[in-house]
This record gives C-alpha cells, structure tokens and sequence, in this order.
C-alpha cells in the first residue's frame, strides 16, 4: 500500500500515528562493495540476540525494464527469513536520487507501529547522493573498506559530515591501519553530523561477525547521547517536518514549491511526533494554511 500510494493509505497512516515514535532507525550507507548487506545481517543477528524484534528496510537500484528492486544484495539475509521477529523489504527507488525510495519515510513509519524494536535502513550505495539517509535515520553508520580508494571518495562524497559511527569492515585486509588514520585526521578537521558528539570508529569484520560487540556498543552509546542532549527529539522533529513537506509539495506538484512561513510546519511536526495526527493530515492542514 505504501509503495504503491494507495488511496487508502491516508486513513492507515492516520490510524498508524499513536504507535509510532518507539523504533530506534539505524541508517547505514556507503560506497558499493563495502559490506552493507553483510554488516545489515551482522546486525539483525545481533539485536534478534537481544530478543528485539527487528525490521530491516532495504533500499534496492530499480530495474530499467520492470522497475522492480534488483534483489542480489537480499540473498546474504536469508538466514532471517524464517524468523517471526525479523522482517526484511526491498524497496526500488524507482529513480528516486538520494539513495532511499520515496516511500521510505511511511514504510518506516509502518514498522515502527508494527513493534520493531530496531528498524536498519540499509541505501543505495551511489555515492554522493546517498547522504539523504542521514535525514531519515536517528542513528548513521557510514561504513568504508580498505583498498577500495575510500578515503578520498567520502570527503568528495560529504559523508564525513554525516556519520554518527564510521565503519571500517574487512578490517583483516591490508590497509585498514591507514584508512582509520586517514578518516580520524579529516573528521579532526571539521565537524560531524552533530557538535558535541565525536563519531567512534569500529573495525569490524561483518562476514565473521567480528568487531559487532564494539558496533552495538558504539550505536547504543550514540542513542544514549542523542537522549541526554536532546537530540533524540530534535533529529525526529526534523524528519516529520521533512516528511510532511514532501507529501504536501507532492499534492501542489507545480502550484507550490516551497513553504516560506515554517512556524506552522514546525507546529505540525510536533504534533505529528507525539502521535496526536499522522503526517498526510498535517499536510492537508499546511495545504490549507497557505490556500492550497
């Protein structure tokens, strides 16, 4: 229904809304090749040995002839396919840039009310684009891999301005020494997705489950840090009232392309983060604000 844009979906999203808020969202990006499916099931298997229920979103290059997902990358989970806590979803971009399918932000919203503990957000890996998760994710993992040229191509990329935790997987090749030296010295040189925080790097070796004990740890520290400081709310906020934009500028298409007052957008947020409305009424609220 979400992927499809169901008519129906409004009055689901509405129903949806009081359960939502609970699910911790780990995004995890980086350069193609780097082990993101296999540090994704890494991670599954890790939090189900935690007794939490699980929800993995797995966001996949459309076809060019069905516009399905390419589902390749979706064989390293199958060892969680027969478990009832666990629930995996490719979803094509469908052309969408940015590295996350359109329907993302309600697909997330779906697992959350459904009970997911966790829900990993696992995108594209196309590089520059793909730094739109970090807007989606309360938790960021940007992760690299020795001799694939990585340094370089995160500070073009601008990831190092979004990771929360950097990931340096296939840890056992030669040259992960240096890379780990090389990302230190540029994130010492500006600042990371949020001031006061100091992004830890792990070293990991997801094909053998090495290194997970230190990433759980990290995310779980970033987490507590996002709760002391406010953060928590302040990145939700953010991602609802980026949500609520993108429906009601979808509705308008041509007729209004920005919103140039925000004091009711920022209102509407709220609302729509403490579960008093769902995201498309907030929208339809803003529309009329502004004569839509």
């Amino acid at each position: 229904m979400v992927e499809d844009a169901s008519p129906a979906l409004r009055e689901v999203m509405a129903g949806l809304a009081p359960y939502a808020g609970q699910a911790h969202v780990i995004g995890l990006t980086g350069a193609p090749g780097v082990g993101k499916s296999t540090s994704t099931s890494a991670l599954v298997s890790l939090m189900r040995a935690r007794d939490r229920r699980v929800g993995v979103l797995a966001v996949d290059p459309s076809s060019p002839f069905s516009g399905g997902a390419l589902l390749g990358d979706r064989v390293r989970m199958e060892e969680h396919a027969l478990d009832p806590e666990v629930f995996i979803r490719s979803m094509a971009t469908r052309g969408h840039l940015g590295g996350l399918s359109w329907a993302t932000p309600q697909a997330l919203r779906v697992l959350d009310a459904a009970g997911c503990d966790v829900v990993l957000v696992e995108t594209v890996g196309v590089g520059q684009s793909e730094v739109e998760v970090a807007a989606m994710a309360d938790t960021t993992l940007v992760l690299l891999a020795p001799g694939m040229g990585d340094g370089i191509q995160a500070a073009k990329a601008g990831i190092l301005e979004i990771g929360d935790v950097y990931v340096i997987n296939k840890a056992d090749r030669e040259g992960a020494d240096q890379l780990r030296r090389e990302l230190r010295s540029m994130l010492a040189l500006g600042t990371g997705a949020d001031e006061g925080w100091t992004p830890p790097i792990v070293r990991t070796v997801a094909s053998r489950g090495e290194g997970l004990d230190d990433l759980a740890q990290a995310i779980e520290d970033h987490r507590t840090w996002l709760g002391d400081h406010d953060q928590l709310r302040v990145r939700r906020l953010r991602r609802a009232r980026e949500e609520i934009e993108a429906i009601a500028l979808t509705s308008l298409r041509e007729r209004w392309r920005d919103v140039h007052d925000h004091t009711d957008l920022d209102e509407l947020a709220g609302a729509v983060v403490a579960g008093e409305t769902d995201p498309y009424t907030a929208a339809d609220r803003l529309l009329a604000a502004v004569g839509g």
